[in-house]
Formats: C-alpha cells, sequence, structure tokens
C-alpha cells in the first residue's frame, strides 16, 4: 500500500529513458485533424515505430513460431501474459535468466499485461473469451459461465484466484502484479485492473472504476520502489489500464484520473461494443496526455484496426492471428478462409498471391491442407507465419500510409476486399473436378 505521502502524479528521475514521439498526424478527408498519428516508441531494447501490431506470446512464445520467425515477419515487439508465466514457470525463473527476452531469445521490445483480464475470464468459467458484443444487465455482476464455479472473487485490495492449472488458491494484487511483471522483465507493463464486461450493470462500473483508480495508484507506488531496488535493471515502463465500459462520463473520468498519475502510457481496455470501439478509443484519445502512448487491447480484425488507428491508438495485441491458424482458417486481402475446405486439396497457390511471407514464398495452399488433415503440426506453423504476417504488414501500411497521406484511401479499399463476402476468388482454375 502507498504511504499517505505518496503522490502517484509525481514522475520518476528514471523515466526519461523510455520515450514517445508523435511524428504525422492522420488527416481528415476534409483536411482537418483526427486523433489517429503516427510515432515512436523508444525502449532499453529498441524502438517501436507506430501505429504497430505487437504479436502476443503469451507464456513466453508466439505459439508455434520461432523467435526468429516472428522477427522475420516484421513483428517489432512481443507481449505476454503476467498471469500464465506467473503459474507456470514462475517470475523468479524469468528473473534469473535475465529477463522475458533473454528467456525467449527475443532481442526487440517486450510488453506484460497484467493478467487482470485471464484472473477474470478464466475465474468466472469463461476459458478465452468473453461476450463484448451485447449490452444484457439482466444477469448478476458476479456471472460465471453456465456448469462452471467461480475461481475468482475481487475485493478492494485485490482478488483471490484458483489457478486453472492445479486448482491451488492464489493472491494478486497491485503489488503482488508489480513484483511479478518486474521480475519478468518487459519493457513495457500494465497496471493491474479490474475487468469488466458488458454486462455488469452500471452501479458496478462506477464501482469496479474507482477499486481500479486506487489500484492504480498502488502500481506506480510500488513500480517507483521497485525500480529503485532493482539497482543495475533496465527500466520498465508502466501503463496504466483505462475502463468504464460503454460509458462516455466513466471513460473520460478515468482518463483524467489515470492520465494525472506518473505512468508512461496507456491501455485502453475492458468492455468494448465493435460499433462503438473508434468512438470509446477517441473519447479516450481526446483526454489523455498526448505525449504518450496508447494501447488498445486485444484486437486484430482489419474494421477494428482502421478505425481504432484514425481515433488514436499507437498499438495493438491479439490472440486471434495464431489462435485461428491452428483450426486451419487464413488471412487473405478477400476474407479470412478455411484451408480445411476440400478445394484446396489440388490448390497449388500460396496461401495468398499478394503476400511476402516466408510461407507464401515456399509452400502451396494444397500442402499445408494436407498437413493439416493429417495432423502435422507444420500446419500450424505455417498458416501463423502468414496469418501474423498479414496483420503486422496491414498496420505497418497504414503508418506509411498515413505519412503520405493514403490513409483513407487504403482503409477503403482494404475494407472493400475483405468484407466483400465472397467466395475466395484466389486459386479457382487449378482445383480439380
Amino acid at each position: 500500500m502507498p504511504n499517505d505521502s505518496f503522490d502517484a502524479t509525481a514522475p520518476h528521475p528514471r523515466q526519461d529513458e523510455f520515450s514517445f514521439d508523435v511524428g504525422t498526424r492522420l488527416t481528415r478527408p476534409d483536411g482537418s485533424v483526427s486523433n489517429g498519428r503516427t510515432g515512436v516508441i523508444t525502449t532499453p531494447h529498441g524502438q517501436i515505430k507506430t501505429p504497430a501490431f505487437i504479436a502476443v506470446g503469451t507464456k513466453a512464445t508466439v505459439k508455434a513460431l520461432l523467435p526468429e520467425s516472428v522477427a522475420d515477419l516484421g513483428a517489432q515487439a512481443v507481449l505476454a501474459n503476467a498471469y500464465h508465466l506467473y503459474l507456470q514457470p514462475g517470475a523468479d525463473i524469468l528473473d534469473t535468466a535475465g529477463g522475458l527476452g533473454k528467456f525467449m531469445n527475443w532481442s526487440g521490445p517486450t510488453f506484460t499485461d497484467s493478467g487482470g483480464f485471464q484472473v477474470m475470464s478464466l475465474g468466472s468459467g469463461f476459458k478465452k473469451v468473453i461476450d463484448m458484443k451485447s449490452v444484457d444487465q439482466s444477469g448478476p455482476d458476479d456471472a460465471v459461465a453456465p456448469g462452471k464455479e467461480r475461481l475468482a472473487n475481487v475485493d478492494d485490495d485485490g482478488v483471490w484466484f484458483k489457478s486453472h492449472i492445479d486448482g491451488n488458491k492464489h493472491r494478486f494484487s497491485p503489488e503482488v502484479s508489480m513484483n511479478v511483471q518486474h521480475k519478468i522483465g518487459a519493457d513495457i507493463m500494465f497496471a493491474f485492473d479490474e475487468l469488466t464486461t458488458l454486462q455488469n450493470s452500471r452501479g458496478y462500473q462506477v464501482e469496479s472504476l474507482e477499486r481500479t483508480r486506487l489500484w492504480a495508484e498502488r502500481c506506480v507506488a510500488e513500480h517507483f520502489n521497485l525500480t529503485d531496488a532493482r539497482v543495475g535493471k533496465d527500466y520498465q515502463a508502466l501503463f496504466g489500464v483505462i475502463q468504464g465500459a460503454q460509458y462516455e462520463d466513466l471513460r473520460r473520468q478515468a482518463c483524467r484520473d489515470l492520465g494525472a498519475m506518473a505512468f508512461d502510457g496507456f491501455g485502453i481496455g475492458g468492455a468494448l461494443e465493435k460499433e462503438n470501439l473508434g468512438t470509446i478509443v477517441g473519447w479516450c484519445a481526446e483526454e489523455l496526455p498526448e505525449n504518450k502512448p496508447r494501447h488498445l487491447l486485444g484486437i486484430s480484425e482489419p474494421d477494428d484496426l482502421f478505425t481504432a488507428i484514425e481515433n488514436g491508438a499507437d498499438t495493438f495485441d491479439c490472440v486471434s492471428p495464431t489462435r485461428v491458424a491452428r483450426n486451419s482458417a487464413f488471412y487473405t486481402p478477400h476474407g479470412r478462409f478455411n484451408l480445411s475446405g476440400q478445394r484446396y486439396k489440388t490448390d497449388f497457390t500460396p496461401l495468398s498471391e499478394e503476400c511476402d511471407c516466408y510461407t507464401c514464398q515456399h509452400y502451396t495452399r494444397a500442402y499445408i491442407h494436407h498437413l493439416f488433415k493429417a495432423k502435422e503440426l507444420l500446419s500450424h506453423t505455417l498458416i501463423s507465419i502468414h496469418n501474423e504476417r498479414f496483420v503486422v504488414k496491414m498496420v505497418d501500411d497504414a503508418r506509411a500510409a498515413i505519412e503520405d497521406g493514403t490513409f483513407h484511401e487504403l482503409k477503403e479499399r482494404v475494407h472493400s476486399r475483405y468484407y466483400a463476402g465472397a467466395p475466395d476468388p484466389q486459386g479457382l482454375k487449378t482445383v480439380s473436378a
């Protein structure tokens, strides 16, 4: 707990070891300036040119990919999860290894999220997915998935939760999260927050927002204490997490409260209705300090990425590119398709003729279709390389388009092709009857 004299708004002397420089502003078609921008985040392990998609390596690995492959496909940074690494192998192991980057042989910048999402989602029995598409407040605020038991309980000091691995009971608090993340050693960490959903009542959202504000103050205090105590370690930046669900007044209040604190940047998290994503990001961009980066947690769909970029988000992460790859789904400029389909058995074209990734330069749809049908794990690797490259390059292209003034044309071109709803047009002539 911070002492009564601690000032969460006062910066730490070492914070200048992390920086964010705004580059080109995005202009709207009418010539006015929007919240979108390019920029450069500077960390002890390198720079991140923004907007940027951050590859997710939950357990210190981007699933099915070598770190060298992740670098080759253009990812600038990797995000791991504090909850999972705390449970296995343990934060002390990563600390002894020299930190997340050295442990996983990744030389670039690294992020860790606080574990708050996993504590809530896994603790409520929802596994990896929580409904963020519909507002239904008819149920209780402590709802659990049907047929499951509640494995996490929130109080004002922190969260008790049972491990999804062995059922053992653990305690996360702001101080515990900061200690875990400092030992993991990522360049960018997130403050411990309480995740709410669109199903929570407004009354609970208000209560939770205040709890997250107080936890944010405690995170800053513990972060500064650990920065002083861990002499010789690289400075680790700390991002505050903005909650408030779909409510404008709560989102803006959270931005003002946390924006006044000595955070190095901010994450925009919690419940986001898809159709309101741009509006909510815009509210946050208008309130948060202009000279600090904004990370939108958990998105990778093209429409979401372009909407978030033009409304002021700088970085993004999502597990979807590798997750869907393990079910044989692959991205193309014409939409997402499933390689398990019979038509791909004799399709000797690459996953996308427009893609420059290693997979598309060396392998055909027919071969990867065979691997998937034969349950060969190489199919996961090859599709994951392609999917990660597809999303990374899309965001890289958006960044370049902001700089050369063609962002809105690029957005229209991507959307008109990706969401046309037509069958996969590539390779049809190679399919045998």
